[in-house]
């Protein structure tokens, strides 16, 4: 296998959630088209998601390089603990909640505005001075950074000015200086303007610019003054061969994936007590199942809601692989993009997922956008607007009397566009 990838990535398992599959299918289906892939990732990174049955996908061809970093939370977990606080900590403390300590504050203040890009910066001088040696001696003529974080992105430049011969492919999984996440974390004007520069020496060096929706693809046009490549995400046809769809006893409407400060499912579940109101049969039959990480706001909001308390549920985060049995017995997918910051060009991992199912999907968010159009095309469900309480309840009340009406599930086929073994193709192209 004479071609040679070198992937950089912070997320990589048995890192769990949306982060990181991206580049483990990517990796996973390169030697299939001729590429070796190099992975070099944190030896001891912190992530909130564990999944150890992500572990099978890595292909039995790569070289995974584990690289130590040292990263400020663990001082940030010492002092919390210092000062009296008795919860376990985790990264996303310091973005989360309404209410929040002084600590809490100074610390998002501290993370927004003294890290930049973010905390993993000190990850990025170690690692040039490792990898402009490891590529030399591996023969390794390209390279990839995904972010975020976008700290990895900063490897990148900095080993493609040192070796200008590289190949340089940077991807952006989300936005950079635009991303609404700045926000939470109370980024100042100074911050954002060291944010910005950066990203521009960023997307003016790298040889391939790559992002994950056409609206991400004129955000970056827009930046860079250059043409950007798009490559969305996708499913994993090997994790559906075997999804059997079956019929539950009850109507479900599911929705995987983190529910955090900025998802809002509330005008969704708003629009379901109206309907519950109205048909009480439903009332019966219907469950709502969240199944992943639930922002505490919201887990309140239902739990104070007598109606809707009695048909949600709450699912803890499980292995991907487990996740398929969820899917099988699903009625209808949900997706959330009420809340986001440019919604209109949000596609979620979990979207493609969805279409893989053949299930019906119901998206509440921009009915004109990304995911609106992706879900026409595919015809595998709707977009409506959060405001539109009455169509979004007509959507529900049409599945559940289809769901009544027979033994089995109606299933679409999941469109093989959207395939990761489709869409690495393309991606070897780019390579």
């Amino acid at each position: 296998m004479e071609n040679k990838v070198l992937i950089i990535t912070y997320y990589w398992p048995p890192s769990g959630g949306s982060g990181v599959q991206r580049w483990l299918k990517f990796a996973k289906y390169l030697p299939s088209f001729g590429w070796k892939p190099y992975i070099f990732t944190p030896a001891n990174p912190s992530f909130a998601i564990r999944d150890e049955s992500l572990l099978r996908d890595v292909p039995k061809e790569a070289q995974v390089i584990h690289f130590p970093i040292w990263e400020p939370y663990e001082a940030f977990f010492k002092l919390s603990g210092l000062l009296g606080n008795k919860k376990s900590a985790k990264p996303t403390e310091l973005v989360s909640g309404k209410k929040k300590s002084l600590f809490q504050k100074v610390s998002t203040w501290v993370r927004g505005n003294l890290f930049i890009p973010d905390p993993r910066v000190f990850w990025v001088k170690p690692s040039v001075r490792f990898l402009l040696k490891y590529v030399q001696e591996q023969g390794i003529k390209t390279i990839i950074t995904t972010g975020p974080p976008h700290s990895v992105h900063l490897i990148g430049l900095k080993l493609k000015r040192k070796n200008p011969s590289l190949k340089w492919l940077a991807d952006f999984r989300d936005p950079w200086s635009d991303w609404g996440l700045l926000d939470s974390l109370m980024v100042g004007g100074i911050a954002r303007s060291m944010h910005r520069r950066l990203e521009a020496q960023v997307v003016k060096m790298a040889d391939v610019v790559i992002t994950i929706t056409p609206f991400y693809v004129r955000k970056f046009e827009k930046l860079s003054g250059r043409p950007v490549r798009l490559l969305t995400n996708g499913f994993d046809e090997d994790d559906f061969k075997n999804l059997v769809i079956t019929r539950h006893t009850k109507f479900i409407i599911r929705h995987a994936g983190i529910v955090n400060e900025k998802c809002d499912p509330r005008p969704f579940m708003l629009a379901v007590k109206s309907l519950l109101q109205e048909q009480p049969e439903l009332r019966e039959k219907l469950q709502i199942d969240f199944v992943g990480e639930v922002h505490p706001d919201f887990r309140a909001f239902v739990q104070q809601d007598d109606d809707l308390k009695s048909i949600t549920t709450f699912t803890p985060t499980i292995p991907h692989k487990q996740l398929m049995a969820l899917y099988g017995e699903s009625a209808v997918m949900l997706l959330v993009l009420t809340g986001y910051k440019d919604a209109e060009g949000y596609m979620p991992g979990k979207l493609f997922e969805y279409l893989a199912t053949g299930l019906p999907v119901l998206g509440v968010g921009p009915e004109q956008g990304d995911a609106a159009a992706l879900l026409n095309i595919s015809g595998a469900g709707v977009m409506i607007d959060g405001n539109h309480t009455a169509a979004i309840k007509i959507f529900i009340q049409q599945k559940f009397n289809a769901w009544k009406s027979t033994d089995s599930i109606a299933k679409a086929p999941g469109s093989q566009i959207y395939s990761r073994r489709a869409i690495t193709q393309t991606l070897t192209e780019m390579l």
